[in-house]
């Protein structure tokens, strides 16, 4: 995936140029490369063209694996080089599998003579025809080269003033080497296939309308990094991309909104300087004038409320065709609401087992411990293939011995539960006061019970179940598996911490009993009032209780 391997590959220079010694060193390439000099870029120029060997083709070839931007300057002369050839294959090659930034220069050719092998370079190609034969390997391999490269968009050069485009492409490279990747998550278990199914989704390929889908799952599942894995995917397919990270949070931040406007604004233009936004309304206008006619990748990540979409990405009207927009969130309803079809709303679930367990190995390093394996099933299934519970027991258990997993299995519910009410509590508390009656009580009792059990039981005590329940799915709080209701092993944690907490030392005076020990003692502890009231009731509770 090319966003894993950008990520892995080092960058040993900002820019590689390829070009023809004879045709252009003494003029115009030499006028470039001081402005990339002047301008602070790092750049790989072959300075030994004539003493071509092993070693440094070799040397070439890594220069080019290991730079961000390749400028291809196409003269008269290039394609009549072999070596210029194969380092025109390699680039393109870095292209397609390096996210290899390519712009070409058309100096003083036409570009259709070097993508359909007219001119100077049809006379190149049948000398090598000749040499190495019309269907070898060499041959078909460069000519492919040569019609992709040529095919991109670049600058061509024949009678303009070489200073002024000159400063034009040293400025498309700043630009360019502006747009990085992502950090992404140190683990990336499972993203490759979701990447794939994600990319048929958006439709890369189709550049005639602009598509909206979501990612949508409860906190902790992967939204934010499947987001940022296929931001870094596709982001250099687009004429500007932005991510902007935790939406929820940043708008309730000063200036909100308007902040998070300016922030897109200055991302996707790539502007050097931040442009002022003085209100929301005005922000909208802004960018609806800029993106209009902009080829963009925008992904919107943790959103949860309306303004945050009518602000920061208000229709497809306001983007160019081929734009793509991506929104994460918990909340389901926000994405339809918003007119967004159930078939480009991706949802987002725990991990398989046996990507569970190689998460779980990772963060734990159990390929330098010899821990049992029925020890490991029992921290997966506490995990319950959450990537978040695995990442946060995989730490914890990290470098400890068997017996310290052994004696952590009674614990790590303790573990979980700090996490589980910084991840999920905003989440409960946006619901209505209903809703969270019925989350509560799913947690504590109904987890795994059967939908129309749950619902009568509910109906029963006043709520309106149906509703209720719905409501909660879309939240992300609970999902219905196999006609049951189930819940993340981490939001029943904070669920029932919100129970503990009505009362931490005294359960009788909590909403709820779900655990035996905790009856008992409110039980015991009241035996004696109900024996003055009833002997007989007494000794039944005595019964009951020992």
């Amino acid at each position: 995936m090319a966003s894993s391997s950008s990520l892995k590959r080092k960058r040993n220079y900002d820019v590689f140029l390829s070009f023809r010694g004879i045709d252009v060193r003494k003029n115009f390439l030499s006028h470039l490369n001081t402005a990339l000099d002047q301008n602070g870029l790092f750049t790989y120029i072959d300075n030994k063209e004539m003493r071509k060997g092993q070693q440094l083709w070799l040397e070439l070839m890594k220069a080019i694996e290991e730079s961000q931007v390749a400028i291809i300057v196409f003269s008269e002369n290039y394609a009549a080089s072999r070596w210029c050839l194969e380092e025109a294959a390699k680039i393109m090659e870095c292209k397609g599998h390096k996210d290899l930034v390519v712009l070409p220069v058309f100096y003083k050719v036409e570009p259709r003579e070097v993508r359909k092998g007219e001119g100077s370079y049809g006379r190149a190609m049948a000398m090598h025809e000749s040499k190495f034969g019309k269907d070898s390997h060499e041959v078909k391999r460069w000519k492919t080269a040569l019609f992709d490269a040529g095919n991109l968009i670049g600058w061509h050069l024949n009678d303009e003033v070489e200073a002024e485009l000159i400063k034009e492409i040293v400025n498309e490279i700043s630009r360019q080497l502006a747009r990085t990747p992502l950090h992404v998550a140190k683990h990336l278990v499972g993203i490759h296939p979701r990447v794939t199914e994600l990319n048929s989704m958006l439709k890369l390929e189709f550049d005639d309308d602009v598509r909206m889908i979501g990612l949508w799952g409860p906190g902790g599942i992967g939204k934010t990094t499947l987001g940022i894995a296929l931001y870094n995917n596709t982001f250099r397919q687009f004429e500007g991309s932005c991510f902007l990270e935790d939406v929820r949070k940043a708008s309730g931040g000063p200036n909100g909104l308007v902040a998070l406007q300016e922030q897109l604004l200055s991302e996707i233009l790539l502007s050097r300087q931040r442009l002022a936004v003085s209100s929301v309304r005005k922000g909208i206008k802004l960018m609806q004038d800029r993106f209009c006619q902009k080829k963009v990748l925008l992904v919107l990540d943790d959103v949860n409320d309306i303004e945050q979409l009518d602000a920061l990405a208000g229709g497809s009207k306001w983007f160019g065709e081929g734009s793509r927009i991506i929104f994460t969130t918990r909340d389901k309803h926000l994405l339809t609401s918003y007119g967004i079809d159930e078939d480009y709303i991706y949802e987002v679930k725990p991990l398989k087992n046996h990507d569970a367990f190689e998460l779980l190995s990772r963060e734990a390093f159990l390929n330098n411990n010899n821990i049992r394996m029925d020890l490991v099933d029992k921290v997966l299934h506490h995990a319950n293939g959450h990537p978040l519970a695995l990442k946060i027991l995989g730490r914890f258990l990290s470098h400890r011995s068997e017996h310290d997993w052994e004696s952590s299995l009674p614990i790590l519910t303790d573990i979980l539960t700090k996490t589980s009410n910084d991840t999920f509590k905003w989440s409960y508390g946006e619901l209505y006061d209903k809703a969270k009656e019925i989350c509560l009580d799913i947690a504590c009792f109904f987890m795994g019970y059967s939908k129309d059990y749950i619902m009568k039981i509910l109906d029963s005590c006043g709520f309106d179940p149906t509703i209720g329940l719905k409501v909660l799915m879309e939240k992300s709080l609970i999902t219905e598996e196999r006609e049951a209701i189930q819940m993340c092993k981490l939001i029943q944690l904070m669920a029932m911490d919100i129970v503990r907490q009505e009362c931490s030392n005294n359960p009788g005076r909590r909403s709820r009993l779900w655990l035996f020990d905790d009856f008992r003692k409110v039980i015991s502890r009241d035996m004696v009032r109900f024996a003055s009231v009833d002997t007989n009731f007494a000794l039944l509770l005595s019964n009951f209780v020992y």
